[in-house]
Protein backbone atom coordinates (compact mmCIF):
# COMPACT_ATOMS: atom_id res chain seq x y z
CA UNK A 1 0.00 0.00 0.00
CA UNK A 2 1.67 3.54 -0.97
CA UNK A 3 0.63 6.53 0.60
CA UNK A 4 -0.42 8.80 -1.56
CA UNK A 5 -1.84 11.93 -0.15
CA UNK A 6 0.59 15.34 -0.55
CA UNK A 7 -0.41 17.54 2.54
CA UNK A 8 -0.54 21.28 2.69
CA UNK A 9 2.48 22.93 3.29
CA UNK A 10 1.67 26.22 1.83
CA UNK A 11 0.34 28.63 4.90
CA UNK A 12 -2.07 31.24 4.34
CA UNK A 13 -2.28 34.19 6.72
CA UNK A 14 -5.86 32.91 8.02
CA UNK A 15 -4.29 29.08 8.84
CA UNK A 16 -1.47 30.78 10.59
CA UNK A 17 -4.04 32.57 12.60
CA UNK A 18 -6.08 29.39 13.39
CA UNK A 19 -3.44 27.66 14.57
CA UNK A 20 -2.04 30.49 16.67
CA UNK A 21 -5.26 31.08 18.18
CA UNK A 22 -5.03 27.29 19.48
CA UNK A 23 -1.98 28.53 21.70
CA UNK A 24 -1.84 31.68 21.99
CA UNK A 25 0.47 34.16 20.46
CA UNK A 26 3.48 34.05 22.60
CA UNK A 27 3.67 30.14 21.74
CA UNK A 28 3.51 31.03 18.05
CA UNK A 29 6.62 31.08 16.25
CA UNK A 30 6.99 33.26 13.05
CA UNK A 31 9.93 36.01 12.80
CA UNK A 32 12.83 34.40 10.84
CA UNK A 33 15.49 34.84 13.35
CA UNK A 34 13.25 32.92 16.21
CA UNK A 35 12.29 30.19 13.72
CA UNK A 36 16.00 29.68 12.82
CA UNK A 37 16.88 27.07 15.90
CA UNK A 38 14.16 25.13 14.86
CA UNK A 39 15.35 24.84 11.34
CA UNK A 40 18.97 23.14 11.59
CA UNK A 41 19.96 19.82 12.89
CA UNK A 42 23.17 19.14 15.15
CA UNK A 43 25.62 18.03 11.92
CA UNK A 44 24.26 20.64 9.62
CA UNK A 45 23.14 17.90 6.76
CA UNK A 46 19.79 19.74 6.44
CA UNK A 47 18.22 23.31 6.56
CA UNK A 48 14.63 23.15 6.79
CA UNK A 49 12.14 25.41 6.33
CA UNK A 50 8.64 27.15 7.77
CA UNK A 51 6.62 29.66 9.04
CA UNK A 52 4.98 28.20 12.11
CA UNK A 53 6.31 26.46 14.95
CA UNK A 54 3.90 25.92 17.45
CA UNK A 55 4.47 25.92 20.97
CA UNK A 56 1.33 23.90 22.60
CA UNK A 57 1.51 23.72 26.28
CA UNK A 58 -0.79 20.59 26.83
CA UNK A 59 -2.11 17.56 25.40
CA UNK A 60 -5.28 19.20 24.28
CA UNK A 61 -3.77 21.85 22.83
CA UNK A 62 -1.46 19.04 20.77
CA UNK A 63 -4.90 17.41 20.07
CA UNK A 64 -6.46 20.57 18.97
CA UNK A 65 -3.87 21.63 16.32
CA UNK A 66 -4.08 18.07 14.92
CA UNK A 67 -7.45 18.29 14.81
CA UNK A 68 -7.30 21.46 12.71
CA UNK A 69 -4.35 20.23 10.72
CA UNK A 70 -6.15 16.79 9.77
CA UNK A 71 -8.97 19.53 8.94
CA UNK A 72 -7.15 21.87 6.64
CA UNK A 73 -4.32 18.74 5.32
CA UNK A 74 -1.92 20.53 6.80
CA UNK A 75 1.33 18.91 7.22
CA UNK A 76 2.91 18.72 10.95
CA UNK A 77 6.61 17.92 11.89
CA UNK A 78 7.05 16.83 15.56
CA UNK A 79 10.30 17.66 17.21
CA UNK A 80 11.40 17.63 20.93
CA UNK A 81 14.95 18.49 22.12
CA UNK A 82 15.91 18.56 18.03
CA UNK A 83 18.86 16.06 18.64
CA UNK A 84 17.98 13.94 16.42
CA UNK A 85 20.85 12.46 13.85
CA UNK A 86 19.05 11.14 10.41
CA UNK A 87 16.90 14.45 9.91
CA UNK A 88 13.37 13.16 11.46
CA UNK A 89 12.95 16.17 13.28
CA UNK A 90 13.26 18.73 10.14
CA UNK A 91 10.97 20.41 8.29
CA UNK A 92 12.06 19.19 4.76
CA UNK A 93 9.13 20.70 2.98
CA UNK A 94 7.86 23.96 5.12
CA UNK A 95 5.16 22.05 7.54
CA UNK A 96 4.51 23.13 10.17
CA UNK A 97 7.19 22.20 13.61
CA UNK A 98 5.09 21.14 16.31
CA UNK A 99 7.50 21.20 19.12
CA UNK A 100 6.71 19.73 22.42
CA UNK A 101 9.06 21.52 25.02
CA UNK A 102 6.71 23.33 26.74
CA UNK A 103 4.81 19.35 27.40
CA UNK A 104 7.52 19.55 30.31
CA UNK A 105 6.08 18.09 33.19
CA UNK A 106 6.92 15.27 35.60
CA UNK A 107 3.17 14.44 36.54
CA UNK A 108 3.91 11.91 39.55
CA UNK A 109 6.53 9.96 40.70
CA UNK A 110 5.38 6.32 41.92
CA UNK A 111 7.79 4.90 44.13
CA UNK A 112 5.43 1.92 44.99
CA UNK A 113 5.26 0.78 41.47
CA UNK A 114 8.81 2.19 40.49
CA UNK A 115 7.39 4.67 37.98
CA UNK A 116 7.22 8.22 37.06
CA UNK A 117 4.57 9.84 34.92
CA UNK A 118 6.56 12.41 32.58
CA UNK A 119 5.23 14.73 29.33
CA UNK A 120 6.87 14.53 26.49
CA UNK A 121 9.02 17.52 26.50
CA UNK A 122 11.12 16.39 30.17
CA UNK A 123 14.29 16.57 29.48
CA UNK A 124 16.28 13.24 29.74
CA UNK A 125 18.71 14.72 32.25
CA UNK A 126 15.75 16.23 34.62
CA UNK A 127 13.92 12.38 33.97
CA UNK A 128 17.35 11.24 35.55
CA UNK A 129 17.43 13.82 38.50
CA UNK A 130 13.71 13.64 39.55
CA UNK A 131 14.53 9.57 39.82
CA UNK A 132 17.46 10.08 41.86
CA UNK A 133 15.95 12.56 43.93
CA UNK A 134 13.67 9.41 45.08
CA UNK A 135 16.65 7.10 45.81
CA UNK A 136 15.54 5.43 42.17
CA UNK A 137 17.61 5.23 38.67
CA UNK A 138 16.50 5.77 35.10
CA UNK A 139 18.74 4.09 33.54
CA UNK A 140 18.46 5.26 29.96
CA UNK A 141 21.37 7.73 29.38
CA UNK A 142 22.66 9.58 25.76
CA UNK A 143 25.54 11.74 25.06
CA UNK A 144 22.80 14.56 24.34
CA UNK A 145 20.97 13.60 27.35
CA UNK A 146 21.02 17.70 28.33
CA UNK A 147 18.75 18.54 25.88
CA UNK A 148 17.08 15.38 24.18
CA UNK A 149 13.15 14.79 25.62
CA UNK A 150 11.22 11.95 26.42
CA UNK A 151 9.12 12.42 23.70
CA UNK A 152 12.13 12.34 21.41
CA UNK A 153 13.94 9.23 23.10
CA UNK A 154 10.61 7.34 22.58
CA UNK A 155 9.74 8.37 19.19
CA UNK A 156 12.86 7.25 18.11
CA UNK A 157 13.31 4.43 20.58
CA UNK A 158 16.95 5.52 21.92
CA UNK A 159 19.08 3.49 23.19
CA UNK A 160 22.60 4.66 24.92
CA UNK A 161 25.22 3.22 26.71
CA UNK A 162 22.94 1.49 29.61
CA UNK A 163 21.27 -0.40 26.81
CA UNK A 164 22.83 -3.31 27.78
CA UNK A 165 21.66 -4.26 31.32
CA UNK A 166 18.12 -2.16 31.07
CA UNK A 167 17.16 -2.28 27.17
CA UNK A 168 16.65 0.47 25.02
CA UNK A 169 13.86 3.48 25.58
CA UNK A 170 11.01 1.02 24.48
CA UNK A 171 11.73 -1.05 26.93
CA UNK A 172 11.59 1.53 29.83
CA UNK A 173 7.99 2.48 29.40
CA UNK A 174 4.93 0.77 30.68
CA UNK A 175 2.45 3.12 29.04
CA UNK A 176 2.27 6.21 27.09
CA UNK A 177 -0.60 8.69 25.69
CA UNK A 178 -0.44 9.76 22.37
CA UNK A 179 -2.20 12.31 20.16
CA UNK A 180 -3.43 10.69 16.30
CA UNK A 181 -3.60 12.64 13.53
CA UNK A 182 -6.93 13.36 13.65
CA UNK A 183 -6.69 14.64 17.10
CA UNK A 184 -8.05 12.08 19.09
CA UNK A 185 -6.01 10.75 21.94
CA UNK A 186 -5.23 7.58 23.20
CA UNK A 187 -4.76 7.53 26.95
CA UNK A 188 -2.48 4.51 28.52
CA UNK A 189 -0.87 6.07 31.02
CA UNK A 190 -0.76 2.42 32.46
CA UNK A 191 1.55 1.50 35.41
CA UNK A 192 0.29 -2.57 35.12
CA UNK A 193 3.08 -4.91 34.29
CA UNK A 194 0.24 -7.34 33.61
CA UNK A 195 -2.25 -5.92 30.96
CA UNK A 196 -3.66 -8.71 28.09
CA UNK A 197 -6.87 -6.61 26.95
CA UNK A 198 -6.21 -6.85 23.37
CA UNK A 199 -3.49 -5.31 21.41
CA UNK A 200 -0.47 -3.44 23.12
CA UNK A 201 -0.52 -0.35 21.26
CA UNK A 202 2.70 0.88 22.80
CA UNK A 203 5.08 -0.55 20.68
CA UNK A 204 3.18 0.74 17.95
CA UNK A 205 3.83 4.09 18.58
CA UNK A 206 7.67 3.87 20.29
CA UNK A 207 10.03 3.68 17.61
CA UNK A 208 7.59 5.14 14.68
CA UNK A 209 9.58 8.64 14.80
CA UNK A 210 5.93 10.66 15.13
CA UNK A 211 4.78 9.24 11.81
CA UNK A 212 1.49 7.60 13.21
CA UNK A 213 0.77 9.75 16.39
CA UNK A 214 2.44 12.47 18.71
CA UNK A 215 3.56 10.56 21.67
CA UNK A 216 2.79 13.35 24.64
CA UNK A 217 3.34 11.65 27.59
CA UNK A 218 4.61 8.33 29.37
CA UNK A 219 4.83 5.99 32.10
CA UNK A 220 8.53 5.33 32.31
CA UNK A 221 10.33 2.73 34.56
CA UNK A 222 12.20 3.26 37.63
CA UNK A 223 15.36 0.99 39.17
CA UNK A 224 16.63 0.59 42.71
CA UNK A 225 19.51 3.41 42.86
CA UNK A 226 22.46 1.17 42.71
CA UNK A 227 24.40 1.23 46.12
CA UNK A 228 27.84 0.56 44.49
CA UNK A 229 28.88 1.70 40.82
CA UNK A 230 32.59 0.97 39.87
CA UNK A 231 34.32 1.89 36.51
CA UNK A 232 37.19 0.54 34.30
CA UNK A 233 39.01 1.41 31.27
CA UNK A 234 40.87 -1.36 29.69
CA UNK A 235 43.34 -1.87 27.12
CA UNK A 236 43.39 -4.72 24.49
CA UNK A 237 44.68 -5.55 21.37
CA UNK A 238 41.65 -6.54 19.46
CA UNK A 239 38.14 -6.37 19.43
CA UNK A 240 38.38 -10.41 19.50
CA UNK A 241 39.75 -9.84 22.78
CA UNK A 242 37.18 -7.18 23.57
CA UNK A 243 34.65 -9.95 23.35
CA UNK A 244 36.46 -12.51 25.21
CA UNK A 245 36.16 -9.96 27.72
CA UNK A 246 32.98 -9.44 27.76
CA UNK A 247 31.86 -12.96 27.40
CA UNK A 248 34.19 -13.25 30.99
CA UNK A 249 32.36 -10.88 32.61
CA UNK A 250 29.08 -11.56 31.94
CA UNK A 251 29.85 -15.01 33.59
CA UNK A 252 31.55 -13.28 36.80
CA UNK A 253 29.10 -10.10 36.78
CA UNK A 254 25.78 -11.61 35.46
CA UNK A 255 23.28 -8.75 35.70
CA UNK A 256 25.81 -6.08 37.53
CA UNK A 257 27.72 -5.50 34.08
CA UNK A 258 25.81 -2.10 33.12
CA UNK A 259 27.89 -0.89 30.29
CA UNK A 260 30.87 -2.04 28.17
CA UNK A 261 31.85 0.37 25.33
CA UNK A 262 34.43 -0.40 22.44
CA UNK A 263 36.68 2.52 21.40
CA UNK A 264 39.20 2.69 18.77
CA UNK A 265 42.62 4.32 19.47
CA UNK A 266 42.17 7.00 17.15
CA UNK A 267 38.96 8.02 19.10
CA UNK A 268 41.67 8.64 21.78
CA UNK A 269 43.45 10.61 19.63
CA UNK A 270 40.91 12.78 18.38
CA UNK A 271 39.55 13.43 21.68
CA UNK A 272 42.90 14.31 23.16
CA UNK A 273 43.53 16.52 20.43
CA UNK A 274 40.22 18.68 20.40
CA UNK A 275 38.30 17.57 23.87
CA UNK A 276 38.58 19.70 25.89
CA UNK A 277 41.12 18.66 29.43
CA UNK A 278 41.21 15.18 27.82
CA UNK A 279 44.29 13.22 28.21
CA UNK A 280 44.31 9.20 28.10
CA UNK A 281 43.28 7.26 30.47
CA UNK A 282 46.61 4.53 29.96
CA UNK A 283 49.80 5.74 30.31
CA UNK A 284 50.30 2.50 27.91
CA UNK A 285 48.63 3.06 24.64
CA UNK A 286 47.12 0.05 22.71
CA UNK A 287 44.81 -0.58 19.61
CA UNK A 288 41.50 -0.74 21.37
CA UNK A 289 39.92 -0.05 24.62
CA UNK A 290 36.47 -0.69 26.28
CA UNK A 291 35.26 1.61 29.29
CA UNK A 292 32.97 -1.38 31.17
CA UNK A 293 30.85 -0.48 34.51
CA UNK A 294 29.58 -2.68 37.39
CA UNK A 295 26.44 -1.40 39.20
CA UNK A 296 25.80 -3.39 42.45
CA UNK A 297 23.22 -3.41 45.36
CA UNK A 298 25.74 -4.79 47.40
CA UNK A 299 29.50 -3.73 48.32
CA UNK A 300 30.94 -6.55 46.09
CA UNK A 301 31.01 -4.41 42.54
CA UNK A 302 34.79 -3.20 43.30
CA UNK A 303 36.00 -6.59 44.01
CA UNK A 304 34.06 -8.44 40.96
CA UNK A 305 35.62 -5.28 38.69
CA UNK A 306 38.97 -6.78 40.46
CA UNK A 307 38.45 -10.60 39.48
CA UNK A 308 37.22 -9.92 35.95
CA UNK A 309 40.51 -7.75 35.14
CA UNK A 310 42.70 -10.32 37.09
CA UNK A 311 41.58 -13.20 35.09
CA UNK A 312 41.73 -11.16 31.97
CA UNK A 313 45.11 -10.30 32.27
CA UNK A 314 45.85 -13.88 33.48
CA UNK A 315 44.13 -15.05 30.24
CA UNK A 316 46.05 -13.09 28.18
CA UNK A 317 42.97 -10.57 26.88
CA UNK A 318 43.64 -7.77 28.75
CA UNK A 319 47.27 -5.57 28.78
CA UNK A 320 46.46 -2.91 31.14
CA UNK A 321 43.68 -1.65 32.79
CA UNK A 322 42.78 1.38 35.44
CA UNK A 323 39.82 0.95 37.77
CA UNK A 324 38.49 4.59 38.45
CA UNK A 325 39.67 6.19 42.03
CA UNK A 326 37.43 8.44 42.66
CA UNK A 327 33.97 10.44 40.91
CA UNK A 328 35.99 12.40 39.07
CA UNK A 329 37.93 9.75 37.40
CA UNK A 330 35.23 8.03 36.30
CA UNK A 331 33.41 11.13 34.90
CA UNK A 332 36.84 11.67 33.11
CA UNK A 333 36.58 8.05 31.39
CA UNK A 334 32.65 9.31 30.59
CA UNK A 335 33.51 12.58 29.44
CA UNK A 336 35.94 10.96 27.00
CA UNK A 337 33.49 8.42 25.54
CA UNK A 338 30.84 11.56 25.01
CA UNK A 339 33.82 13.84 23.18
CA UNK A 340 34.30 11.40 20.72
CA UNK A 341 31.31 12.29 18.11
CA UNK A 342 32.22 15.61 18.28
CA UNK A 343 36.04 15.59 18.47
CA UNK A 344 35.45 13.88 15.01
CA UNK A 345 34.70 17.41 13.35
CA UNK A 346 37.97 19.05 13.43
CA UNK A 347 39.31 16.02 11.47
CA UNK A 348 37.07 17.44 8.36
CA UNK A 349 34.30 15.21 7.28
CA UNK A 350 32.59 12.27 8.56
CA UNK A 351 30.66 9.55 7.46
CA UNK A 352 28.45 8.12 10.30
CA UNK A 353 26.59 4.47 10.40
CA UNK A 354 24.67 3.94 12.87
CA UNK A 355 24.64 0.05 12.64
CA UNK A 356 24.24 -3.40 15.33
CA UNK A 357 24.89 -6.98 14.09
CA UNK A 358 24.56 -10.13 16.63
CA UNK A 359 27.46 -9.32 19.34
CA UNK A 360 29.56 -12.20 18.49
CA UNK A 361 29.68 -10.83 14.91
CA UNK A 362 31.04 -7.43 15.41
CA UNK A 363 35.05 -8.37 14.89
CA UNK A 364 34.11 -9.52 11.64
CA UNK A 365 32.02 -6.31 10.90
CA UNK A 366 34.82 -3.74 12.03
CA UNK A 367 37.28 -5.85 10.01
CA UNK A 368 36.07 -6.23 7.12
CA UNK A 369 34.37 -2.82 6.98
CA UNK A 370 37.41 -1.21 7.60
CA UNK A 371 38.94 -3.23 4.40
CA UNK A 372 35.99 -2.45 2.26
CA UNK A 373 36.10 1.47 3.01
CA UNK A 374 40.12 2.19 2.65
CA UNK A 375 39.92 0.45 -0.47
CA UNK A 376 37.52 2.41 -1.34
CA UNK A 377 38.46 5.66 -0.56
CA UNK A 378 42.42 4.97 -0.05
CA UNK A 379 43.96 6.70 3.45
CA UNK A 380 39.97 7.45 4.87
CA UNK A 381 40.19 6.58 8.77
CA UNK A 382 37.97 4.32 10.14
CA UNK A 383 36.68 5.47 13.82
CA UNK A 384 34.72 2.49 15.02
CA UNK A 385 33.43 3.20 18.71
CA UNK A 386 30.30 1.81 20.53
CA UNK A 387 27.77 -0.15 22.25
CA UNK A 388 29.66 -4.00 22.09
CA UNK A 389 27.50 -5.07 24.79
CA UNK A 390 24.35 -5.13 22.25
CA UNK A 391 25.94 -5.40 19.59
CA UNK A 392 25.50 -1.60 18.18
CA UNK A 393 28.70 -0.14 16.90
CA UNK A 394 29.25 3.77 15.37
CA UNK A 395 31.32 2.73 12.40
CA UNK A 396 32.55 6.15 11.96
CA UNK A 397 34.60 7.03 8.57
CA UNK A 398 36.88 10.70 8.68
CA UNK A 399 38.08 11.69 5.52
CA UNK A 400 41.69 11.67 4.81
CA UNK A 401 44.73 13.67 6.21
CA UNK A 402 44.52 16.91 3.81
CA UNK A 403 41.67 15.79 1.24
CA UNK A 404 38.69 18.08 0.11
CA UNK A 405 35.98 17.35 2.54
CA UNK A 406 33.25 18.02 0.75
CA UNK A 407 34.29 15.51 -2.23
CA UNK A 408 34.31 13.00 0.70
CA UNK A 409 31.22 13.67 1.76
CA UNK A 410 29.71 13.14 -1.66
CA UNK A 411 30.97 9.98 -1.19
CA UNK A 412 28.52 9.35 1.75
CA UNK A 413 26.26 6.87 -0.12
CA UNK A 414 28.95 5.04 -1.56
CA UNK A 415 30.50 3.90 2.03
CA UNK A 416 26.94 3.50 2.96
CA UNK A 417 26.82 1.31 0.28
CA UNK A 418 29.42 -0.96 1.24
CA UNK A 419 29.11 -0.66 5.05
CA UNK A 420 25.61 -1.50 5.13
CA UNK A 421 25.91 -4.21 2.72
CA UNK A 422 28.33 -5.89 5.16
CA UNK A 423 26.01 -5.32 8.17
CA UNK A 424 22.83 -7.16 5.85
CA UNK A 425 25.07 -10.29 5.31
CA UNK A 426 26.07 -10.36 8.73
CA UNK A 427 22.35 -10.45 9.77
CA UNK A 428 22.72 -6.86 11.33
CA UNK A 429 20.63 -3.57 11.09
CA UNK A 430 21.38 -0.65 9.36
CA UNK A 431 19.92 1.37 12.11
CA UNK A 432 20.83 0.50 15.49
CA UNK A 433 19.16 3.38 17.48
CA UNK A 434 19.32 6.67 15.53
CA UNK A 435 16.24 6.27 13.58
CA UNK A 436 15.51 6.24 9.84
CA UNK A 437 13.88 9.74 8.90
CA UNK A 438 15.25 10.56 5.88
CA UNK A 439 18.72 9.31 5.78
CA UNK A 440 18.07 6.04 5.57
CA UNK A 441 14.38 6.00 3.86
CA UNK A 442 15.69 5.26 0.71
CA UNK A 443 17.98 2.56 1.67
CA UNK A 444 14.87 0.86 4.16
CA UNK A 445 13.35 -1.03 1.36
CA UNK A 446 16.64 -2.57 0.52
CA UNK A 447 17.00 -4.67 4.04
CA UNK A 448 13.54 -4.58 5.43
CA UNK A 449 11.35 -7.12 5.18
CA UNK A 450 8.92 -6.57 1.89
CA UNK A 451 5.96 -7.62 3.88
CA UNK A 452 6.56 -6.05 7.09
CA UNK A 453 7.47 -2.90 5.08
CA UNK A 454 4.13 -3.69 3.69
CA UNK A 455 2.42 -3.47 6.93
CA UNK A 456 3.91 -0.62 7.64
CA UNK A 457 2.55 1.28 5.15
CA UNK A 458 -0.67 0.07 5.66
CA UNK A 459 -0.09 1.17 9.19
CA UNK A 460 0.17 4.46 7.81
CA UNK A 461 -2.44 4.70 5.96
CA UNK A 462 -4.92 3.83 8.57
CA UNK A 463 -3.99 5.94 11.06
CA UNK A 464 -2.62 8.89 8.97
CA UNK A 465 -4.65 8.76 5.51
CA UNK A 466 -3.78 12.61 4.92
CA UNK A 467 0.04 11.62 6.03
CA UNK A 468 -0.08 15.14 7.91
CA UNK A 469 2.44 13.62 10.40
CA UNK A 470 6.00 13.86 9.20
CA UNK A 471 5.62 13.23 5.56
CA UNK A 472 8.48 12.09 3.99
CA UNK A 473 10.11 10.19 7.36
CA UNK A 474 10.74 6.50 7.70
CA UNK A 475 8.04 5.72 4.40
Amino acid sequence: MNIVEKPVTTLSPDLIARFTAIVGEKYAVTDAHDLAPYLTEERNLYQGHSKLVLRPGSTAEVAAICKLASETKTALVPQGGNTGLVGGQTPHHGEVVLSLRRLDKVREVDTASNTMTCEAGVVLATAQQQADAVDRLFPLSLGAEGSCTIGGNLSTNAGGTAALAYGVARDLAVGIEVVLADGRIVSNLSKLKKDNTGYDLRDLFIGAEGTLGIITAAVLKLYPKPRAVETAFVGLASPDDALKLLELSRAEAAGTLTSFELIADICIDFCVKHGPNIRAPLDNRTPWYVLMEISSQRDDARATLEAILERGFDEGIVEDAVIAANLDQRTAFWTLREVISPAQKPEGGSIKHDVSVPVAAVPQLIAEASAAVVKLIPGCRPVPFGHLGDGNIHYNVSQPVGADQQAFLARWHDVNEVVHAIVARLGGSISAEHGIGVLKRDELPHFKDAVALDVMRTLKATLDPLNILNPGKVL
